[in-house]
């Protein structure tokens, strides 16, 4: 093993008197820099490299990603960004960066909360140096995945711990994993598409998308079909839902493998022939718009359904930086540092002692 050299400590930024804190990592997928085919190589390269991702043998995944992918999937995927783009940039990255301040002042100055992306920028490095720099001690980990699989919230994990091995003072970690069943989370979704059928109406049938992953992560132990299959019971219950009302299905397929299904276009294609012309799409495994939800569901799946003879296509946006959203994840943040604080020493006390042994500021 290769060891990695430890960081020098921020000697510039450390003050005695400066008092411990308890901040917040969010943690979302990532995105390219633009909508550019250059800067979606660059993402992709880092995104499908990651063993947790694509879980195949080193050598043979090289060969396909540098000799195939990476010469053919940037330029579509580049194109598929600029439809969604903003005069912001990302959709993903300017809706976290809302979650990220939205959170921030709903938990107040004394828990600094930091933004990383797992691929692109912020880095999760440069999100753990901020927290760093204001003096944090106790670091919750929260990764904006509400359902856990290998492949995200494993990953996000995996990356945290790289990054500490090069610091000599760790902070305390703890880390949520999931939060799929919490009644908050589900009332949150309940109350989203209530607003949206009270605007636009009901439809013949709700369908829940669901970001997919190959089947053979789910026989291996990976638990994301079940708690996707929980979400969705608890949100049908929530809103009262028979069971012809609504259905799972999942999304962004890659690669010639069978994934998770049923897939959310073939269902979409099938959907007018059984009897069903309307239909609202809600994708609750995102807690913030992007790609796939704006432009593979909100466009692309909106054509496949209405080519097979469907009338109304109507998508439910997520969470997003919705109120009641931020107030569930700032309760979430509350109940998982329970049992950290205060238990911090005097700052001025601290200092006082400091000097007295021959520190200086």
């Amino acid at each position: 093993m290769v060891s990695r050299p430890l960081s020098a400590p921020d000697l510039q930024t450390f003050h005695h008197d400066q008092p411990p804190q308890t901040g917040v990592l969010l943690v979302n997928l990532g995105t390219p820099d633009a909508p550019d085919r250059a800067s979606v190589r660059r993402y992709l390269k880092e995104f499908l490299w990651d063993p947790r991702v694509v879980e195949m043998a080193r050598p043979l995944w090289w060969l396909v990603l540098n000799g195939i992918i990476l010469n053919t999937r940037p330029a579509r995927s580049a194109k598929a960004y600029r439809k969604v783009w903003t005069s912001e940039g990302s959709p993903l990255l300017s809706i976290s960066h809302r979650q990220r301040d939205a959170l921030s002042e709903l938990l107040g100055s004394k828990v600094p909360v930091a933004l990383g992306m797992r691929y692109g920028k912020p880095s999760i490095r440069t999100a753990l140096q901020e927290l760093r720099d204001a003096n944090v001690r106790r670091v919750l980990v929260f990764p904006l995945y509400p359902q856990y699989s290998a492949t995200t919230t494993a990953s996000i994990f995996d990356a945290v711990s790289e990054e500490l091995r090069g610091w000599r003072w760790l902070p305390e970690l703890r880390f949520i994993n999931h939060y799929h069943d919490e009644p908050s989370y589900i009332a949150a979704l309940a109350d989203s598409v209530r607003r949206h059928r009270s605007e636009f109406g009901d439809a013949d049938r709700l369908l829940l998308s669901f970001h997919g992953i190959p089947e053979e992560y789910f026989h291996k132990g990976d638990p994301y079909f079940c708690e996707c299959q929980k979400t969705g019971r608890l949100l049908a219950e929530a809103l009262d839902l028979d069971a012809g009302q609504w259905q799972i299905s999942f999304q962004s397929r890659l690669g010639p493998k069978q994934w998770l299904q049923p897939y959310t276009d073939h269902t979409l294609a099938a959907l007018p022939g059984e009897g069903v012309r309307s239909v609202q799409v809600v994708c609750p495994g995102f807690s913030a718009d992007c790609l796939e939800t704006l432009e593979e569901v909100s466009m692309e799946d909106r054509e496949v359904f209405l080519h097979a003879g469907g009338e109304r296509y109507e998508y439910i946006p997520c969470l997003n930086d919705d109120a009641g959203h931020i107030a569930m994840l700032a309760g979430l943040v509350e109940r998982h540092t329970q049992g950290w604080g205060p238990g911090l020493e005097d700052p001025a006390e601290v200092l006082r002692r400091a000097t007295a042994l021959g520190a200086r500021q």
